[in-house]
């Protein structure tokens, strides 16, 4: 696409696709020029909040619909401040303790299986596992699974090591007990429900420092999908070479064909993919690798957020997705590679003008 068309694009124009155009066997092309370059779906979206009241599912639901996201996961949240604490989020609270939680799982479960299937095609995601006790995580996935029978298909977003937690209690943890995992991921590849891992790649002062970590989990566990979230970067890694850091991701992925990419949060186009040089090197990357990511927003749908910061985050998360050649916006932003992982019944529709590239 020539640039004046890329920056015109997601403007005013057509609208996205309804979600039964999706379902259809040949579904009508997408138009770069005048639909969005918003991706359609929204695989790392936060229905509850760390603490405090929470925006109304419904309402979540509409600010998906509104904004051309047909396709999203449920998350709750990975980490949550104690119940009764005035806090509503981690950060403001330091010295406050986070805890993995059922909470926010069940609540969501609720929601979802009272809406049905109008607008907006949901996927419901177990984020309450805590990866230091992995003893616990089976008899939580068996409660849900009876309580809620055939609803949950995703795992994650839980932290391996997630440095902004520090001050919260949580550490990383321990690379030995990771071996401790292999029931509950054992129920995951049976089940084929992918895993989804915060896991900082370091800090400014060391880019590799928890490489580790990561490393760890893909070699012990080759066999199960696993989503490494936000490209591996944090507000502690923002200097981080981008041609040094696509080397290491592009490593990751030729190692172990299971492992895919997420590029939420708008961290990543903030203080990374804005720069026109970095933004270059990360294009690149995702053209060649196009199949192996995931589009998300990483919205928190805590009550003192709305409509307008939801698109917000996200025109900010998909706005590298404008600059991608058409096989890859197709993949990420028009959901080919969700469809496949989560074997959903639905067809991405071609680009316009595209060469059918047999994907």
């Amino acid at each position: 696409m020539a640039l004046a068309s890329l920056l015109l694009a997601g403007c005013a124009g057509a609208p996205a696709p309804s979600l039964e155009t999706f379902g259809v066997a040949d579904p009508p092309c997408y138009d770069r020029e005048r639909q969005p370059y918003t991706p359609v779906v929204d695989s790392h979206v936060h229905f509850r909040p760390f603490g405090g009241p929470a925006l109304p599912f419904e309402e979540v639901v509409g600010y998906l619909e509104r904004s051309g996201v047909r396709f999203a996961n449920v998350y709750g949240i990975g980490q949550m401040l104690p119940a009764g604490s005035e806090c509503t989020y981690y950060l403001d609270c330091p010295g406050t303790p986070v805890a993995p939680s059922l909470r926010n799982d069940f609540v969501n479960a609720m929601q979802a299986a009272a809406r049905g299937g109008r607008g907006v095609h949901l996927v419901l995601s177990m984020t309450f596992p805590d990866l230091e006790r992995p003893e616990h995580v089976l008899s939580g996935m068996r409660l849900l699974d009876r309580e809620f029978p055939g609803l949950f298909r995703w795992m994650g977003e839980v932290n391996l090591v997630k440095q902004a937690l520090f001050e919260n209690g949580h550490r990383p943890v321990p690379l030995a007990t990771i071996r401790d995992w292999a029931p509950f991921m054992a129920a995951l590849r049976e089940r084929r429900m992918p895993l989804a891992v915060h896991a900082d790649l370091g800090h400014d002062a060391d880019p590799t420092a928890y490489l580790d970590w990561i490393e760890a989990v893909l070699r012990t566990y080759p066999d199960n999908t696993v989503v490494w979230m936000h490209l591996g970067l944090s507000r502690e890694l923002l200097t981080l070479d981008a041609g040094n850091h696509v080397a290491i991701l592009a490593s990751v992925l030729e190692r172990y064909p299971k492992a895919m990419l997420d590029i939420s949060w708008r961290i990543l186009e903030d203080h990374v993919f804005a720069d026109p040089a970095n933004r270059a090197v990360y294009v690149d990357f995702l053209n060649v690798h196009s199949d192996r990511i995931l589009p998300g927003t990483d919205f928190v749908a805590s009550a003192n957020r709305g409509l307008e910061d939801y698109r917000s985050d996200l025109r900010a998360t998909g706005r590298i997705l404008r600059y991608l050649d058409d096989t890859a916006f197709r993949n990420i932003a028009l959901g080919r590679n969700y469809f496949r992982l989560l074997d959903l019944d639905y067809e991405a529709p071609p680009v316009c003008g595209a060469r059918d590239d047999g994907g």
